[in-house]
This record gives structure tokens, sequence and C-alpha cells, in this order.
């Protein structure tokens, strides 16, 4: 058996997972949006396109979630000195003058931002379509420009939009239609922030998070004479849910067997992986945003840092668990957390199905990465081949150990004996099996044999004439055995192609079959003149 299955990069690469997911309507009633944050491959001009397009949405309702978030915004001193502390990435702003720092912004901002997600709803709708491209007033680039720059300036903490409450009804009810059509509205957040990664690398290797488009399409730009550049930008999770002010996620393995039929097993155990920093979106460093432990075992942890995080920065799922009985959350891993992860697995594999190779005697044992939201909703990330089995810390050298076991169990004992114990792993999915109809169509060949040249060249044939109407005149079978002297008793001969007899623009090949009882002569009207033909030819 085999531990490995070939032509997986349909969801084991970021590209591939990333593509193949868009797919998912077409295999299963599930909205890849509800789980899968939104993804781009930037290899081509129209992912660019549709990238560029899903930031400038995202920088409108930005806005409009500005407004609602500071409805009772006060432009006294201390109020402004506290946003300047939250929002301001740079550590050098002086609260004191924050004041003279701070730049009123036109209500006109707002009204954009308005009528640019109204535009996106109204296409969600389909108001669209009778609309003709020179009738709709779509945003200039230039105007485009200005309405980043301004939005730059507000969600850094440079600007301010004056009188909020003015737009904050507005505002909200835009908002509200919004969320009920797009389930990311939540995990966006303020800051617009994406990740960028290398398309086919793991481990977190080259990974960043950026929060300026014309940044973000500089380096694609920059990086793609090379050889492998391919990336996709992926939506950041603004608002993870946090473990004493901490980001972590899940590793969760799972376990396929078949892929025809398809047949899926989820292990009950999983473990947490902490970040060394403390969450903060005014630093987009590597080291707070992803928890990688080939990333995090580098540095040290903060100093800031909560003292009730374990020292090597993992727990197992049963201490998470744990962590929310105390909180009076301990329902939400059975009931939302656990299932989810479940449902977004079954249906990334049945997408990816069509594209592995559904080799027998094999298994092979995935990592799938989870982040969970706010409100305790699973966001899965990607999935890893060869998921590590390395003894890094207390919690990965149990349970590693324990998920190779029970592999075994599933794969070697379970086919002995369908009883046995398989350890913590649960069948996932099985698919049905599809009887398929007896065949009873008739079996189709083509016979035949191949036409070779002679081995030796016909020798040339002198004075002889025929009109050159007779190359296209069609071959007439005759009954004739004493036409060709000498063959009309003996053995059959195969038929041997003639070589071309005109040199003009027309081409003709004269053919002969012979059988015991007949000779076919292609010259009814008139005879041969000149010496007799090869024994192997009939002119």
């Amino acid at each position: 058996m085999l531990n490995h299955y070939a032509k997986t990069a349909s969801f084991t690469t970021k590209i591939g997972l990333c593509v193949n997911m868009r797919s998912l309507p077409w295999y299963v009633q599930a909205n890849p949006d509800s789980f899968f944050p939104r993804c781009y491959s930037l290899c081509t001009e129209s992912e660019k396109q549709e990238f560029l397009e899903d930031f400038r949405r995202t920088v409108a309702s930005s806005i409009l979630k500005w407004v609602v978030s500071h409805q009772n915004y006060n432009r006294n001193r201390s109020r402004r000195r506290e946003e300047a502390r939250q929002s301001d990435p740079s550590p050098r702003k002086d609260p004191e003058n924050a004041d003279e720092k701070f730049r009123s912004l036109s209500g006109q901002l707002v009204d954009t931002a308005c009528k640019v997600c109204q535009a996106y709803l109204g296409q969600l709708e389909h108001e669209d379509i009778d609309v003709s491209e020179s009738s709709t007033e779509d945003l200039s680039e230039a105007e485009w420009s200005d309405l980043t720059q301004q939005y730059y300036s507000l969600v850094h903490g440079d600007a301010f939009i004056s009188s909020p409450r003015n737009y904050f009804s507005q505002c909200q009810t835009l908002l509200n239609k919004i969320t009920s059509v797009n389930p990311q509205t939540e995990i966006d957040g303020l800051r617009n922030i994406w990740i960028i990664k290398p398309a086919a690398k793991s481990r977190g290797r080259d990974i960043v998070c950026m929060d300026r488009v014309e940044e973000i399409l500089q380096l694609v730009a920059e990086d793609l004479p090379t050889k492998d550049s391919k990336w996709v930008v992926q939506k950041y999770i603004e608002t993870p849910m946090l473990i004493y002010d901490t980001k972590f996620d899940i590793r969760q393995w799972f376990l396929v067997t078949d892929w025809n039929p398809l047949t899926i097993w989820f292990y009950k155990e999983s473990y947490l992986r902490f970040s060394t920093q403390r969450f903060s979106l005014d630093n987009l460093d590597s080291a707070i945003h992803l928890c990688n432990h080939s990333i995090q075992k580098r540095l040290r942890n903060d100093q800031g840092r909560s003292p009730l995080l374990p020292g090597h920065n993992m727990w197992s799922s049963s201490r998470f668990q744990e962590y929310l009985q105390k909180r009076g959350r301990g329902a939400m891993w059975g009931s939302v957390i656990y299932p989810s992860m479940k449902r977004a697995i079954t249906n990334a594999m049945k997408v990816a199905q069509d594209h592995v190779e559904a080799r027998k005697n094999s298994f092979e044992l995935y990592g799938a990465d989870f982040i969970l939201g706010r409100d305790f909703r699973p966001w899965l990330i990607e999935i890893n081949s060869s998921p590590t089995m390395h003894p890094s810390t207390p919690v990965t050298a149990q349970l590693c150990a324990q998920v190779q076991e029970d592999t075994i169990k599933v794969v070697v004992d379970r086919k002995v004996d369908r009883n046995c114990d398989i350890g913590n792993f649960e069948l996932l999915w099985r698919q049905p099996v599809v009887e398929l109809p007896p065949f009873s169509g008739s079996d189709l060949c083509v016979e035949g044999i191949s036409m070779k040249k002679a081995k030796r060249p016909m020798p040339p044939i002198t004075n002889f004439n025929f009109s050159a109407s007779l190359c296209d005149a069609q071959l007439l079978k005759v009954r004739c055995p004493s036409a060709v002297p000498g063959l009309a008793g003996g053995a059959p001969r195969a038929a041997v192609p003639q070589q071309d007899w005109k040199r003009g623009d027309a081409e003709a090949a004269v053919s002969v079959q012979t059988t015991p009882e007949c000779v076919c002569s292609e010259f009814p009207h008139k005879e041969a003149v000149g010496p007799p033909a090869p024994a192997d030819l009939i002119h």
C-alpha cells in the first residue's frame, strides 16, 4: 500500500484550492464564501482586475463601517488622543498634537462609498443586465485613486469624517443588505488587509500581509519575470477569535483511503498553534499574523503576552474545549466549530475528486489549517499534504504518534476486521456506490492491412499510350479469369499499389484485387502494348 496519491495539487496547493473552490456550487449546494476566504490568482490580468474590483468594493464598505462605528464621534481632544493611539500604526505620533495632524474629510466621501455599495448590490440582483455599459456612471480611475487615498487616511487615523451621525442610518441599512448577501462582511474588518502567498510553497515561506492595493500589484509585477512566480492573494481575517489577545490557528487531520468511491476519515483530536506576539492590526509583521510553527519556533515569546499561554505555543483541542467550558461557551465546539470543519473538508474533497488519480491500495493523511472568527465559525485557510509529524512540543509528541498509529489501524487492520479499533478516527464521508447498467451494445472494431511500397522499383514501360481520362476512370471488377494469363488458376496475390502514370496535375493509383475466382482489370477497352508486366503487378 502507498501512502500518497498523485495529482493532488488541486487542493494541496494554494492556487489549486483557490481555483477549485469556485466550482463548489457545481458539486454541492454550498457557498464557498461561507467557509473559505475569497482568493484570487494574480497570474492573469483578468484575475488581477477581479481582485482590484474586490479591493475597491471593500474600501467602500469599510468607509460605511467607519461611519457606523464612529456615530458618536466627538471632536474633543481627549477622544482624538485615544483614537490616535488605537488606530495610528506609527508609534512616533504625538497624541498631544493629534488635533493639528487630523484633517476633516468631506461628506461626499460617504456619498461616493454608498453609491459604490448600492451598485454592487444591484449587480448581485442583476439589475445591470439591461443597462448598457456606456450609460453606467462608474468612477473614473482618478476618482478611484482619490477615494482610496482618503480611505487610507481615514482608517490609519490621519483624518476623520465630521458629523458621521448624519450618515448613520443610510450606512447601516446598506451594511445590513451587504451582510445578507456576503457572508465575509464580518471578517473584512476596516483595514482591507490581504495576505499574499506564493502559489505552491508551504510552511509560511515568503507570505506577507499588505493593506495598500498599489503595493500588492507592484510586488507581483516585480516578481513576474522569474520562472515560477505565481502568487495568490487572499482576504485576511481581520476579526479572528483571540485567546488572551493572541492569534491562533487549528491543525486538523483527515485521512482519505479511496477516491472512487470517495472515503474520508476525520480525526477527533487536533491542536492549536499560537503566535509568539500579541495580536495587532497596526503591525503587519508575519510574526504576528502567521501561526505556522516553522515561523514561530524561530521567535521569542513577547514579554507582554499573557503568562496563561503555553511557552511552547500549542494546545490540544481537548485543552481548548476546557478553555471554552470555563467561559461558558463549551457547547460551541460540538455545535459550531467541529461540525463546520467537517463540512469544509467534505466540500473541498468533493470538488477535488475528479482531479486526483484514484489509485487503489493507497491512502494519504492531510493536515487542514483553520482560523476561527469571533463568532466561532472556522475558516479553511489551506490543506497540506505530508503534514509534519515532528514531535516539536509535548502536544505534537503525543498527538503525532497517536495519529500515525490510528492511521495504520484504519488502512491495515480494518481490511481484515471491519469492526476493529480505529482509534480517534471517525468515518466522515463514504460516497454511495452507483451500480452501472450492463453494457449490451455491439463491439466495434476496425480491421485492415498496411500498404507498403514495393521492395524493388517498377521498371519503365515504353510504347505505352492511353488517354488522360483513363486515370480518372473508376475501377471495374470483371469476372474474367482469362484476362490475365497465368493467374486464373493460381493462388491469390496481394494487391500492390501502382506508381503514378501521369506526371501532370492528376494523380492516379491503380490497384487490382485478385481472388481464386476472378481477376479485376481496369483496361476494358485497350490492350497493353509493350513488355509484359512484372509478376507482382498487374497493369
